[in-house]
């Protein structure tokens, strides 16, 4: 019998009675956007392959446990940042910057999927390069170089309330451009340096 694993609940109920095309079907559709989203946590090829190798294989293991009435996406981004976060804690500490980073990744994964994390990047990329040049200038040397206010200072030559001046208004721009999410994008855009405005 030939079965339509696009249905979550078909694919789910198939996979709890170990049906192997139903596994296979899962890896293939879900395998390349698992590894953008467990790259985007750990930046490393290897430990990003590991996770989600890790996330099919308990999913094999477990799968009697799979609820059908379950998102089987929403199930695996989960279940990635879970390995994510016990792989962490078995090799480092996590500081309180990092947990910033990867809670503003799953908040993003939670809402979608790794092609939203990708078109909301790209959307405040846009807003950013369509800032006014002093004020676009300031605002990358705070949020992409991780300047102070006072280091933008003296770099620019201009006063520190000039400098405020340009991060607030570019923080104003990008909001009404980007909505409440912009934080999370550009903590994740990036890629965790300290956002150190009093403005964030």
């Amino acid at each position: 019998m030939l079965f339509s694993f696009k249905d979550d609940s078909k694919l789910i109920e198939q996979l709890v009675i170990g049906n192997e095309n139903a596994y296979t079907y899962l890896v293939t559709n879900y395998h390349k956007p698992l590894y953008i989203y467990a790259l985007s946590l750990t930046n490393d090829n290897a430990s990003a392959q590991d996770i989600i190798q890790n996330v099919f294989l308990r999913t094999w293991k477990y799968r009697k446990r799979l609820n059908p009435d379950y998102s089987i996406k929403n199930f695996l981004y989960k279940t990635t940042y879970n390995e994510f976060i016990n792989d962490y804690h078995r090799t480092k500490a996590i500081s309180i910057l990092e947990r910033t980073y990867i809670e503003a990744l799953n908040e993003s994964v939670d809402e979608n999927n790794s092609e939203l994390i990708k078109k909301k990047i790209d959307f405040v990329n846009d807003g950013i390069c369509n800032l006014p040049p002093k004020c676009k200038k300031t605002f990358l040397l705070s949020k992409k170089e991780g300047l102070t206010n006072i280091e933008i200072s003296e770099y620019l030559d201009i006063s520190i309330k000039t400098v405020e001046g340009h991060i607030s208004k570019a923080y104003s721009i990008l909001r009404k451009k980007c909505g409440d999410n912009l934080n999370n994008i550009l903590i994740i855009l990036f890629n965790n340096k300290q956002l150190k405005s009093k403005y964030y």
